[in-house]
């Protein structure tokens, strides 16, 4: 045995007795709040049903709060274990060390490290044990107490007010992205909770739930959180594809759609969505459709009103493995699509969203003020899913049918209010932590009809939606 793992055996043997100790001792700790608080936020980011595996899960509790559909509890712990089997006797417990992970051929949805990666002897190789339990859509996250809060807890735990703990690695955000990087991890977000560890009536919740969320108060915050996904695993081998074109007073794009859309993946449909025009769209769709009997086309009416009703009966008849909105205006080129499969299909990212505001549109593509407003709903909706979004209203999106059903199942959690579709899938994308990348699109001016976007009206709307959304995404 060489000095190294002398070394290891010593630190996890050491490590091992002091948790025993804690575990049976009686504790005069305040920490519960702070857990349940931890509970709070899980809560929101796991889905209940999901499949979990939480290392070093210690009593349990965190796990049965998540409601999942199967979990496995792991800890070093025997103590610890037996009273988590009483406690949640339908969840898994296993005693294993987290580097020298065993557990067959079973994957998961999530996989928690809740304040342990501070205790781990060596996390690279925790994350590469990670990776054979992991499937291209595993979220593993991680929450650890920010360095900024280590005099306090020590001082904290002196007085018996917070729960010992041996010597910490004490890793920044900037250390634990690293250390996923070099173990084939991609993080998706990064953000801090918790200003107000300890209960204080009233004043914690309100801290807890809007300062900590606001800089610069969130600096203050105790944990950091990071979530991320495994790279480079196997993805669906030519998906096929579905393009969906809602299509209202459009007549004059029509046959230029039909040349242009590209065939993609496996195969390609184009179901045009009509949406009660009032020139011959639906009868032009129907014509080039006759005459394109090689394009697997399909055409139907939209059995309500607004693009986002459009979108959603174009989905729900898609049998694509990859869903694609294109909107008929033709001032998103259709040979672009090809950009947004490949970035989607290599596995690059889950949703794909358009980006108009790059490179320099056509004169009179996008009127000044619809400029201004695209902007700062950009910087609105970045700063509320965690993740960069410059256009949230360009029209062509793209995503998985897996992860559309999903959406879809969820919907009900912001409500079925949007007209255009386009905040729906955002919101829903997000919800999921869905890893969202966008493709710089050369933007053109229209050619026939005019708009279907009402500039006063539907931006009084999208800013309800963003401050609805805040509360639901944001402020929970």
């Amino acid at each position: 045995m060489n000095t190294h793992h002398q070394e290891f055996i010593q630190y996890q043997q050491k490590r091992q007795s002091f948790w025993q100790r804690i575990h049976l001792a009686v504790s005069r700790s305040l920490g519960g709040y702070y857990q349940g608080r931890l509970i709070d936020i899980y809560q929101q980011l796991i889905p209940v049903g999901s499949r979990v595996l939480e290392l070093g899960c210690a009593n349990g509790r965190l796990l049965a709060a998540l409601d999942p559909s199967y979990a496995l509890g792991m800890d070093f712990s025997s103590s610890a274990l037996e009273s988590a089997k009483k406690k949640s006797p339908q969840i898994t417990f296993i005693e294993m060390d987290a580097h020298e992970i065993k557990l067959g051929d079973q994957t998961f949805d999530f996989i928690i490290l809740s304040d342990l990666v501070n205790d781990l002897w060596d996390v690279q190789t925790v994350l590469e044990q990670l990776r054979p339990y992991c499937h291209s859509e595993t979220r593993i996250i991680f929450n650890f107490f920010s360095h900024l809060w280590s005099l306090p807890l020590r001082f904290a735990r002196w007085l018996g007010l917070a729960t010992p703990n041996l010597p910490q690695n004490w890793l920044t955000r900037h250390d634990m992205k690293n250390l996923l990087e070099i173990s084939e991890y991609e993080v998706l977000r990064e953000w801090r909770e918790i200003i107000a560890p300890l209960p204080i009536p009233l004043l914690s919740n309100f801290c807890n739930r809007y300062l900590a969320r606001i800089w610069p108060f969130e600096l203050l915050d105790i944990t950091n959180f990071v979530m991320a996904r495994p790279i480079g695993l196997a993805i669906k081998k030519s998906p096929t594809v579905s393009v969906i074109v809602a299509a209202r007073n459009e007549s004059g794009h029509i046959e230029e759609l039909m040349e242009r859309i590209p065939e993609m993946g496996g195969g390609t449909e184009i179901i045009f969505v009509e949406g009660n025009s009032t020139d011959d769209t639906y009868d032009k769709i129907a014509l080039e459709i006759s005459k394109n009997p090689n394009r697997n086309c399909k055409l139907l009416k939209q059995d309500g009103k607004g693009k986002g009703n459009a979108v959603r009966n174009g989905f729900d008849l898609a049998s694509g493995d990859i869903l694609m909105i294109l909107d008929a205006d033709i001032t998103v080129p259709p040979e672009d699509l090809m950009r947004f499969f490949n970035v989607i299909a290599n596995g690059s990212a889950e949703f794909v969203n358009g980006v108009r505001l790059v490179y320099p549109m056509q004169e009179d593509a996008m009127r000044f003020l619809n400029l201004i407003g695209n902007k700062f709903f950009s910087w609105a909706f970045s700063w509320l899913l965690g993740q960069p979004i410059r256009d949230t209203l360009c029209g062509t999106k793209v995503l998985w049918n897996s992860d559309y059903k999903r959406i879809a199942h969820n919907r009900s959690y912001f409500g079925d209010f949007d007209p255009f579709g386009d905040f729906d899938l955002l919101f829903g994308a997000a919800r999921l932590n869905l890893k969202i990348m966008e493709v710089p699109i050369r933007y053109r001016a229209r050619r026939y009809g005019e708009t279907n976007i009402s500039r006063w009206s539907h931006g009084w709307l999208l800013l309800k939606m963003v401050v609805f959304a805040a509360r639901r995404i944001k402020f929970t």
